[in-house]
């Protein structure tokens, strides 16, 4: 029971975090809200193209933030959430062997995004299998 209740506030956390920095991309776009580093790292040179492609970046935003929100309810209905946790675990792993198709390997060891990335191959499996073994026990 303790490791459950761990479990799901660790899950709640993880949820919160997600939504949270859906919402940076959410408001902010392609440029963000800085929420997780600087904005200006882009230049419009075509403005109509970038509003379309900034347009598809806040809708990806929401989807991140929509995933965050069902760890959240995941973390409050975890009996009934049990396997959608599993598989939006799943779907962050394969986010994170996503990174890899990047042209540019040096960007995935850079501390920007190195952390991510081992929370993404690393503990997103580990938290996987553990609501695997936390429903196995109930």
């Amino acid at each position: 029971m303790k490791s459950t209740l761990l479990l799901r506030g660790l899950i709640a956390l993880i949820g919160f975090a997600i939504a949270f920095l859906g919402l940076d991309v959410v408001f902010g776009g392609i440029r963000t809200l800085g929420w997780m580093g600087p904005t200006d790292f882009v230049e419009v040179v075509n403005p109509t193209d970038f509003a379309v492609q900034d347009n598809h970046v806040r809708f990806l935003g929401g989807v991140f933030s929509g995933i965050g929100l069902l760890f959240v309810l995941g973390a409050v209905a975890f009996s009934r959430m049990r396997t959608a946790i599993m598989v939006l675990c799943a779907l962050v792993f394969i986010g994170g062997l996503s990174r890899f198709t990047t042209p540019d390997f040096g960007t995935l060891f850079n501390m920007a995004v190195l952390p991510s990335l081992l929370a993404e191959l690393i503990l997103f499996p580990l938290v996987g299998f553990w609501v695997y073994k936390a429903g196995k026990s109930q």
